[in-house]
C-alpha cells in the first residue's frame, strides 16, 4: 500500500472511534468527536492530492476512497439519529442517494462504461455535509440549533440534487432496437 492509501485507511479508523465517542456523549466527547471527524474529513482531500501528485493512483485507492468517505459521513449521521438530533428520514434520503450512485458507478451496463468524475454539485454536497455534521456533533449553545438544522437540510437537498445531476450527466445505457419484419 502506498501513502495515499494509508491515509484513506486512517480515515476509516476514525469511524469506529466516532461511533464510540457518540454512543452516550459527554460535551468533552462531543468536542473530541467533532475534531476527529473534521481531521478525518480533511484527509479526503489530502489522499487524493497526494495520489495525483505522487502518481500513486491505484485501483485499491479508487475503490476505498469513496467507500470510506460514505462510512465517515453515514456513521455519525446514524448516531445523530439515535441522539434525536436529526430525523431518520432525512438521513435515509442521504443513504438512498449514496447507495444509488454507488450502484450506478459499479454497474457498467448502467453508465455505459464511463464513470463521470466529481462535479461542482458533488463537491458542494461534501463540504455542506461535513460542516453540518461537525456542527451537529459539537455541543454548541442552543442559539446554534436552528442554523445547524438548516445546514443539515441544505446538505440533504444538495445530496439529492447532486445525485440527480450525476445521473443526468451519465451516459445512458443503449437499448437494442427490435428488428421489425
Amino acid at each position: 500500500m502506498n501513502l495515499p492509501t494509508w491515509i484513506t485507511v486512517s480515515r476509516l479508523l476514525a469511524v469506529p472511534l466516532l461511533l464510540v465517542l457518540l454512543q452516550a456523549p459527554s460535551p468533552s466527547q462531543r468536542w473530541w468527536a467533532a475534531g476527529i471527524f473534521l481531521l478525518a474529513a480533511g484527509t479526503d482531500w489530502l489522499d487524493g492530492y497526494l495520489a495525483r501528485k505522487l502518481n500513486q493512483v491505484t485501483d485499491l485507492g479508487k475503490f476505498l476512497d469513496p467507500l470510506v468517505d460514505k462510512l465517515l459521513v453515514l456513521a455519525p449521521l446514524l448516531m445523530l439519529v439515535e441522539l434525536n438530533q436529526v430525523p431518520a428520514w432525512g438521513v435515509f434520503l442521504i443513504v438512498a442517494r449514496e447507495i444509488t450512485i454507488a450502484g450506478w458507478r459499479v454497474n457498467p451496463a448502467m453508465q455505459g462504461g464511463a464513470v463521470p468524475g466529481a462535479n461542482w454539485w458533488g463537491k458542494a454536497k461534501t463540504v455542506v455535509q461535513i460542516a453540518a455534521i461537525a456542527l451537529l456533533i459539537a455541543p454548541l449553545p442552543p442559539i446554534w440549533a436552528r442554523p445547524t438544522q438548516l445546514l443539515f437540510w441544505l446538505a440533504v437537498a444538495l445530496t439529492l440534487g447532486s445525485g440527480l445531476v450525476y445521473l443526468m450527466a451519465s451516459p445512458q445505457p443503449s437499448t437494442p432496437v427490435p428488428d421489425d419484419m
